[in-house]
């Protein structure tokens, strides 16, 4: 992946994909891919039913989606890594060394974002200035509770349940939205 941001989550069903699309609308017009991937996916399955239900919902088109497991070239290939846990940031961690300093789970990286500055991009691209500022921004704020960081998994849960995860991966994704267009 060239410049991209990369969700992760356990099995590429429910959080990762439905944060890749809407990451996807988000983000559109930005110069940033999206892609994702599970730390323990199937290749080739299909999304949970109601996450397609939700990510449909959105407009958009997930017929083709399909599940990919996780190796160290996404990892290295991807200019920011955001996982659903703590514990699939650690087994970004752990797959590939080289990208833990770009490797926050989403909801960490959503409140560095907020409290990030952007400061001379020096040729670099928008992301790459965005995640350096929240790198920088990590030193300045207070450790979150241990499971702030954490997204829920909705799997085994209602619709209802699936709805709120997209909320929660949206709202954290518009701060980080903001944070690569104020870099640009």
């Amino acid at each position: 992946m060239r410049d991209g941001v990369l969700f992760v989550c356990h099995a590429n069903m429910c959080r990762s994909p439905m944060a890749e699309f809407i990451a996807r609308r988000l983000l559109a017009g930005l110069p940033v891919t999206v892609a994702s991937a599970g730390t323990d996916a199937v290749d080739g399955a299909a999304m949970h039913p109601y996450a397609v239900e939700v990510t449909a919902g959105t407009g958009a088109d997930v017929t083709a989606f399909r599940t990919r497991r996780l190796c160290p070239e996404h990892l290295t290939g991807a200019t920011l890594v955001l996982t659903a846990t703590r514990r699939q940031r650690s087994a970004c961690a752990a797959l590939a060394p080289a990208a833990l300093g770009r490797t926050f789970t989403l909801r960490q990286f959503a409140r560095l974002a907020d409290a990030a500055e952007p400061c001379g991009a020096n040729g670099d691209t928008p992301l790459r200035v965005a995640v350096a500022a929240a790198v920088r921004a990590r030193g300045r704020l207070q450790p979150a509770a241990p499971g702030a960081d954490d997204l829920p998994d909705p799997i085994g849960g209602s619709p209802a349940d699936f709805r709120r995860c997209a909320e929660e991966i949206e709202r954290s994704i518009r701060p980080v939205r903001a944070l690569i267009a104020t870099a640009g």
